[in-house]
C-alpha cells in the first residue's frame, strides 16, 4: 500500500514537470497536486499519545511521500542543470564535470522537495490530533484549503530571498496559458500558485467525502469549478483590456544573437568570432535606422576598457552613432561585474547596471573560505563575480529601463522593484549556450510572466536562443530560433502604468498568511 502510495505521488510529481516549457501540459497542473493531498489529509497514520513529535509529524511516510512529490516535480523541471557537463573545455575532467553536475541538479531538486516537505509538515500540524476546528465537512474541507495555499504560498516567498530559485507552480502556467497569467498583475507569480494550490485542494477534498457524504462531495466539486471557471474569467477580462501604446514614443529595438558556444566563447576562437559578429550585426541594425540595439549577457566577454580601446565594435558606434545595451564585464575593485553597459550615440557610458542575482558555482562559490579550493575549477573567470547594488537605475536615451541578466528572470521582486521605481520597459540579456532547449525555453517563459506582472513591453536578447519580443499580456510577438545568428528589428513601447503587484507587492501571501494564522489560534483555543 505504501509503495502504490509513493509510486502514485511520483507520477502525479512528474506530471506537473511536464507542465513546465517547452512541454507546457499546463492544464495538468490543476489536478497533479491531488494525490499528494490526499494522502496528506487522508486518515492513516493518525497522531497518538505513543509516538513521539518525531513520528508522528517529522519522520513517517507522509513526510516521505511530500518529499518524493516534491523531488519528482523539481528534479524533472530541473534537470537541464546537468548540461553543464561537460566542462572539458574550461579544463575540468571529464568524470570530475559529471559529478559536478549531478551534485548541482541534486542539490537543487532536494532544495526544492524540501519545501514541498516543510509544507506536509506544517499542514499536518494545523490538522493536529483532533481534526479541525469547525464539524461541519465542507467547512472543515475550505478551512483546510485556505491554510494549504497560504502556507504553500508563503513557503514560496521565503525560498524567493535565496539564491536558489526557479521552479514555482506559478511558471507551470507560462509561456501557453496567458489568461491565468493575467492575474499576476494582481499580487505577482503568487496569484498563480495559490490558484493552483487551491483549485487541487478542493478536488482533493471532494474525493475525500465522496463516499462519507455525496451532498458534500457535490459541494466542493462544483465550487472547484466555480473556482477555476470565475479565475479564468476574471483573467479573460484583464486580457481583453485595451493596449493603449504611446506611438510617438516607440522604440524600434534592434536584437543580435550572437551563438557563441560556451566552449569556445572565452577562447582566441570564441572571442575573434564574437567581435566579428556583434560588429557586423551592430552595422546591419544601424543602415536600418532602428533606435537602439540590444546585445546579450557578456556579448563581448571584455572588460569595458578593453572594448573602448582596442575594438572594432566600439569603433563601429563612433561611426554609426546608434545607442547601444552592450553585456560586458565590468570592474568593481579587484573583481569582475557581469553588467549592461547603456552606451550612447557618442560613444559615452550613459548608465551601467551590474547583475545583482548571480548564479551560485556558476558564478560565485558560496562559502568560499570552505568550498573555494575544492569547486573554484567552475568558474571560468581568474575572479569571482561580484554582485550588483539592488537600487541601481538603468538610464536609457528613451526611458528608464527595467533590467535583467540571465538568472534574475526568476525574481518578480528584482523586477517589480524597478518598475516602481520608474522602470518603463523591460531589457533582459542572456547567455543560455550550455543548456539544452529546455532551459531556454523555461527562460523564456519566466521573462513572459514579468511582463505580465509589471505590464511592460520586453526585448530578450540571448546569446544561442529565445530572444524575443513580448507586450504587456504576454504576447510573444517575435522569438528566435535556438542555436542561431540571428538580427531581429522590433517595436517596443514605454509606460508608466503601476499594476496592484508592482504598487503592494506579493499583497495576497501576507493576507493569506494572517488568515491562516488567525486559523490556527482558533484551533489551538478550540
Amino acid at each position: 500500500m505504501v509503495i502504490m502510495k509513493v509510486l502514485l505521488t511520483a507520477i502525479s510529481g512528474l506530471l506537473m514537470g511536464l507542465t513546465t516549457a517547452p512541454f507546457s501540459a499546463f492544464y495538468l497542473a490543476w489536478i497533479a497536486l491531488i494525490p499528494l493531498w490526499l494522502f496528506i489529509v487522508s486518515n492513516d497514520n493518525k497522531y497518538t499519545k505513543k509516538k513521539s513529535f518525531l513520528t508522528n509529524i517529522l519522520i513517517n511516510k507522509k513526510t516521505a511521500i511530500a518529499f518524493v512529490w516534491g523531488f519528482a516535480y523539481h528534479g524533472f523541471g530541473l534537470f537541464w542543470i546537468t548540461g553543464i557537463h561537460p566542462m572539458t573545455w574550461m579544463g575540468v575532467p571529464w568524470l570530475f564535470s559529471l559529478l559536478i553536475a549531478l551534485f548541482c541538479w541534486l542539490f537543487i531538486t532536494i532544495w526544492g522537495a524540501i519545501l514541498v516537505t516543510v509544507w506536509s509538515i506544517i499542514f499536518r500540524l494545523f490538522i493536529g490530533k483532533k481534526g479541525t476546528i469547525i464539524k461541519n465537512n465542507y467547512w472543515e474541507a475550505i478551512i483546510r484549503v485556505i491554510f494549504g495555499v497560504a502556507i504553500w504560498c508563503l513557503l514560496e516567498l521565503l525560498w524567493n530571498q535565496g539564491a536558489l530559485w526557479w521552479t514555482s507552480l506559478s511558471y507551470t502556467q507560462s509561456p501557453n496559458n496567458l489568461i491565468i497569467l493575467q492575474l499576476t498583475k494582481l499580487s505577482g507569480y503568487s496569484t498563480v500558485t495559490a490558484a493552483i494550490v487551491g483549485i487541487n485542494g478542493l478536488l482533493a477534498e471532494s474525493i475525500l467525502v465522496y463516499y462519507q457524504n455525496k451532498k458534500q462531495f457535490l459541494l466542493l466539486f462544483f465550487t472547484s469549478l466555480i473556482g477555476i471557471t470565475a479565475l479564468h474569467l476574471g483573467g479573460i477580462y484583464l486580457y481583453k483590456q485595451p493596449l493603449v501604446n504611446n506611438v510617438d514614443k516607440a522604440i524600434n529595438v534592434g536584437i543580435i544573437q550572437g551563438n557563441i558556444p560556451n566552449t569556445i566563447k572565452l577562447y582566441p576562437e570564441g572571442l575573434r568570432k564574437a567581435i566579428e559578429g556583434y560588429t557586423t550585426g551592430y552595422k546591419k541594425l544601424s543602415d536600418q535606422d532602428v533606435d537602439l540595439i540590444i546585445t546579450p549577457e557578456t556579448a563581448l566577454p571584455f572588460n569595458l576598457d578593453y572594448i573602448v580601446n582596442n575594438s572594432s565594435f566600439y569603433r563601429a558606434i563612433l561611426e554609426q552613432q546608434v545607442p547601444v545595451i552592450l553585456g560586458a564585464f565590468g570592474s568593481q575593485n579587484t573583481s569582475y561585474t557581469n553588467s549592461l553597459f547603456m552606451i550612447d550615440k557618442t560613444g559615452d557610458v550613459l548608465s551601467r547596471f551590474d547583475k545583482v542575482k548571480l548564479v551560485p558555482l556558476g558564478e560565485y562559490i558560496p562559502f568560499e573560505d570552505i568550498l573555494g579550493k575544492l569547486i573554484n575549477r567552475l568558474s571560468p573567470l581568474d575572479s569571482h563575480l561580484k554582485a550588483g547594488t539592488t537600487d541601481q537605475k538603468f538610464n536609457t536615451p528613451f526611458g528608464q529601463a527595467i533590467t535583467g541578466i540571465c538568472y534574475e528572470s526568476a525574481f518578480s521582486e528584482h523586477f517589480r522593484r524597478q518598475a516602481k521605481a520608474g522602470g518603463q520597459f523591460i531589457i533582459t540579456a542572456s547567455n543560455n549556450a550550455h543548456y539544452s532547449q529546455i532551459m531556454p525555453a523555461q527562460h523564456h517563459a519566466q521573462d513572459v510572466i514579468r511582463a505580465i506582472e509589471t505590464d511592460r513591453w520586453m526585448a530578450r536578447a540571448t546569446n544561442t536562443g529565445y530572444s524575443a519580443i513580448v507586450n504587456p499580456k504576454g504576447d510573444t510577438l517575435w522569438i528566435s530560433d535556438i542555436n542561431t545568428y540571428e538580427l531581429h528589428q522590433g517595436i517596443i513601447y514605454p509606460r508608466n502604468t503601476r499594476t496592484l503587484y508592482v504598487q503592494w507587492g506579493d499583497w495576497l501571501t501576507f493576507s493569506l498568511s494572517i488568515i491562516a494564522g488567525i486559523l490556527w489560534l482558533i484551533k489551538l483555543i478550540l
